[in-house]
């Protein structure tokens, strides 16, 4: 965290940032090659929240900006399980892949306009 910490403005902790992140994301995909369910425990680890508030942290040292972060992960969390609902049940009726998750991100996004009405008012 020391050496994060002394290249906060620099080019070369936006690029840690991005190998970083990169990796997680790289690494989960190919467990899930080889075990759906260990590849399924990693994928719903909030491993991008997580290093969204971390970075959020050292790059603000602002505890009210991750609360406030944290909180709204929260709700949005919830109009994102449309698309895990939605996708399998449009998979196992025999849709096409790209159709399914094109409906399911249509689906979701509705979903994200529902709850961020809801939650302005």
């Amino acid at each position: 965290m020391v050496l994060i910490c002394c290249y906060e403005d620099s080019l070369s902790y936006y690029l840690i940032k991005i190998v970083i992140t990169t990796l997680l994301v790289v690494l989960i995909s190919e467990i899930v090659k080889r075990s759906s369910l260990i590849g399924a425990v990693l994928a719903s680890i909030p491993f991008v929240s997580v290093l969204a508030m971390i970075w959020l942290y050292i790059d603000t040292h602002d505890v009210a900006k991750v609360s406030a972060l944290a909180s709204g992960i929260f709700w949005l969390v919830l109009p994102s399980l449309a698309l895990f609902v939605s996708l399998p049940l449009l998979l196992r009726q025999g849709v096409n892949f790209y159709l399914s998750l094109a409906v399911s991100i249509i689906l979701t996004a509705g979903c994200y306009w529902l709850i961020v009405s809801t939650l302005n008012r």
